[in-house]
């Protein structure tokens, strides 16, 4: 039976783009968990563009952008922020944020927990900016501060894909569970 309804991010992890071949194909490392998902509210990106003639819309073009809005944590690990938003840590464990760090892509997987099974995702090249510096005061109960990220999920540039999603079936148990110990990749139609 299929879910008929979904609730709770779970297994979050993160891919970082190892190389970019020729064609623009990725390759991705291990995925590294990223504990603590709060929340991931990513918003479709692109156009949808009517024209007119003959008084009606003759014609609709449509523009599928991917994806961008926040992933909450309760805190960003420090791997998080060395493999992908590009600290570095120094010879006294600091963690070092400088104006030219650079980025690197990267693929986010996670699972929306359901009535039946989770069903697990994966967005394929992502970009990540950095967070607030966020905190407050503690009152008469402490009160856990998140920490949140904007994530872009693009096309890939070889194939157009930007995310997949993964139900548990008869046809899927295998890529299941693999899902979070290296990044599926979806086969052509």
């Amino acid at each position: 039976m299929a879910n008929k309804i979904k609730y709770g991010i779970k297994n979050c992890y993160y891919a970082k783009v190892t190389s970019t071949g020729a064609d623009g194909t990725l390759t991705y490392d291990t995925p590294v968990a990223l504990p603590g998902a709060v929340s991931i509210a990513l918003s479709a990106q692109g156009s949808s563009d009517p024209f007119y003639a003959d008084n009606v819309v003759y014609w609709k073009g449509t523009a599928n952008n991917g994806y961008e809005g926040d992933l909450t944590l309760a805190l960003i690990p420090d791997g998080f922020r060395k493999d992908i938003l590009g600290e570095t840590e120094d010879a006294k464990g600091f963690f070092v944020e400088k104006a030219s760090d650079t980025p690197v892509e990267f693929a986010l997987l996670f699972q929306f927990e359901g009535d039946e099974h989770a069903t697990r995702h994966a967005f394929y090249r992502c970009s990540a900016s950095r967070s607030s510096v966020e905190g407050n005061t503690k009152e008469d109960a402490i009160t856990p501060q998140t920490e949140a990220i904007t994530i872009s999920a693009m096309p890939r540039i070889k194939d157009e894909v930007i995310k997949a999603r993964c139900p548990y079936t008869a046809s899927t148990t295998s890529s299941y569970a693999l899902w979070f110990s290296a990044v599926q990749e979806p086969t052509a139609a």
